[in-house]
């Protein structure tokens, strides 16, 4: 398995695992290797260093820490590093896709019904046209356009 850092035209980072060289080349020649943030089809390989399994390491006891910080950390922030701030962004939107309700296209209709107190308040996501969204800001709902939630569950691989 080869493990390689990867970047789009337009600054994205991410990571791709490939069967070989070969089949990494295959990918992006045939566009089937996209930017997961923007789609972008420009991908190129970026400069990685090798990890090397030269021995055990020790057992991960603690669960991994699931809360989504406020603000990204003093460290990341300061920075200013677009890598580690895009691990936080993509942190939160798996955060946010495991704690809320997919509503689907019923979003708007949904969105009313809680605004309303119809039903029981509860955090949803969902699709809705851009003219549904402004709707629902002219009704007073809060609303927060985000991208695509079902791409975050998973490992990019």
């Amino acid at each position: 398995m080869k493990v390689l850092d990867l970047g789009c035209s337009k600054g994205h980072v991410f990571e791709g695992w490939f069967g070989s060289e070969t089949d990494y080349q295959q990918q992006r020649d045939t566009g089937r290797l996209t930017c997961p943030v923007c789609g972008d089809a420009g991908v190129e390989k970026r400069l990685s260093a090798p990890r090397l399994n030269l021995g055990a390491t020790q057992p991960r006891t603690a669960a991994p820490d699931t809360t989504v910080p406020q603000r990204p950390p003093a460290e990341v922030a300061s920075a200013g590093l677009p890598a580690e701030l895009q691990a936080v962004w993509w942190q939160a939107m798996r955060t946010i896709s495991a704690r809320t309700e997919d509503v689907g296209d019923r979003f708007a209709e949904e969105a009313r019904r809680i605004h309303r107190g119809d039903t029981p308040a509860r955090d949803i996501r969902g699709r809705a046209t851009l003219e549904q969204a402004q709707d629902l800001l002219e009704e007073g709902v809060e609303l927060l356009p985000l991208p695509d939630l079902d791409l975050f569950k998973t490992t990019l691989q």
